[in-house]
């Protein structure tokens, strides 16, 4: 491994920092929603929002109790290194591109499961596993087509489908 890829991307203080902020954020929403439903006990015991506020508090508190842990840290340890984290990346954008394919984003319509399954596979096999177009058309298209027999047919379970679905009468 290089120095260049050795380098440091985030620290675990960094790390632990982040995610206490984000479950404390978590918990407040939690209590807020709580409070909403009602977070007392009652005439005929806790209402709806009784156990969740509670839960909501435990996790506030816990994430102060983390945060003031990783503030004051004292050895700066390596969470992830800057190679690392560009796999991590390679992964995690395709597949958020991918959810937004399935069902759309805004006023833009979703593919589908399907087409946007086989749309993933073929853009991880090609770009990231580097297979040939023969091996990459079959599992592109023979895996959704599998679930598909899978899922719709035999199961009878269906799941989320778009115009091509729509127009080969699918639907």
């Amino acid at each position: 491994m290089d120095e260049a890829s050795d380098k440091p991307a985030a620290s675990v203080r960094a790390a632990d920092l982040w995610t206490a902020v984000i479950l404390f954020v978590i918990g407040c929403i939690v209590i807020k929603d709580s409070l909403r439903l009602g977070a007392k006990w009652g005439d005929s015991g806790p209402e709806s929002g009784y156990f969740p506020f509670y839960i909501g508090m435990l996790l506030c508190a816990s994430s102060v109790a983390n945060f003031l842990l990783a503030w004051f840290k004292r050895r700066h340890e390596t969470f992830v290194s800057k190679e690392s984290f560009k796999g991590v990346v390679s992964v995690f954008v395709p597949t958020v591109v991918y959810v937004g394919l399935i069902g759309g984003v805004g006023p833009v319509p979703g593919l589908g499961i399907y087409v946007a399954s086989a749309v993933f596979i073929a853009c991880f096999m090609r770009l990231l596993g580097k297979y040939g177009w023969g091996t990459t058309a079959g599992v592109a298209l023979g895996v959704p087509l599998a679930f598909f027999l899978l899922f719709e047919k035999w199961f009878r379970v269906p799941l989320p489908k778009g115009p091509l679905e729509a127009l080969l009468g699918l639907a």
